[in-house]
C-alpha cells in the first residue's frame, strides 16, 4: 500500500460459500433439538434443556469462527485507476 493511492473495498462472497456452513449449524440445530426431545421423556427435563442449552452454546463460537474467517478471506483490496 502506497500512500496517497485510493483503494476499493470488494467482497465476493457468494451464497454457495456459506452453504455449508448453513447447513452445519442447522444440523447441529436439529441433533440438538433431537437430543432434548430424547431426554424430555426421563425423570429430569431439567437435563434435557440443560443438553440442548451446552450443545448450541459450545458448537456457536465456532461456527461464527468459520463463517466470520470465511467472509475475511473473500474481502479484498484493489487499487483505483487515478481519474
Amino acid at each position: 500500500m502506497t500512500p496517497g493511492t485510493r483503494y476499493a473495498l470488494s467482497c465476493n462472497l457468494t451464497f454457495g460459500d456459506i452453504y455449508a456452513q448453513v447447513l452445519a449449524w442447522m444440523a447441529v440445530i436439529f441433533v440438538s433439538l433431537a437430543a432434548g426431545l430424547g431426554l424430555m421423556g426421563s425423570s429430569r427435563p431439567v437435563f434435557a434443556l440443560v443438553g440442548v442449552g451446552l450443545i448450541l452454546v459450545l458448537s456457536l463460537p465456532f461456527l461464527l469462527f468459520a463463517f466470520v474467517t470465511t467472509l475475511l478471506n473473500h474481502i479484498e483490496l484493489s487499487p483505483k485507476e487515478p481519474s
